[in-house]
């Protein structure tokens, strides 16, 4: 793998929680902490495009993250999200020719104790570096095709739509 982009647009991931989860923002990007503390052996490239909850991502916001990660040199792409509209987010990047995009996130924040969000990261570096060209979702534990996915928001996970 050549340099890992990672381009980071807010989401539960990066939440800081003011109170019993109600009154948030998000904040700093958490990966790159995250990736250093790990001691990860490639070099990477945070670039922090959004910094919103993926219910307030819009149609502006995808055509924003679409044509930045166009633009760049890198051929591999981790792209954290909010979790709730990460399945539209990957069906407008899947219009970019020639790169390896893996979309993740986390159901608890990054901050919090016992939070996916380490997982999460470690399963979408893993799926960046093997799978072929294309758009993934890599959330609980495995790699989602985008177009046979989706969040169940009762039962807080993912889970396949056929």
């Amino acid at each position: 793998m050549d340099n890992l982009l990672i381009v980071t647009t807010g989401g539960t991931i990066d939440k800081v929680y003011f109170d019993d989860k109600s009154d948030y923002q998000v904040g700093e990007p958490q990966i790159g902490r995250i990736l250093e503390e790990l001691g990860v052996a490639f070099r990477f490239r945070v670039i922090p495009l959004i910094r919103k909850d993926s219910l307030h991502i819009g149609a502006a916001d995808r055509e924003l993250l679409r044509a930045t990660i166009a633009a760049q040199d890198e051929s591999h792409v981790l792209i954290t999200h909010g979790t709730d509209t990460m399945v539209e987010t990957a069906k407008v990047l899947a219009t970019i020719p020639g790169k390896t995009i893996v979309l993740t996130g986390a159901l608890n924040p990054a901050r919090f104790r016992g939070s996916d969000a380490e997982f999460n990261i470690g399963t979408a570096v893993g799926a960046v570096q093997s799978l072929p060209p294309g758009v993934y979702i890599a959330m609980n534990g495995r790699i989602w095709d985008p177009l046979k996915v989706r969040k169940n928001v009762d039962a807080n996970r993912f889970e396949a739509t056929d």
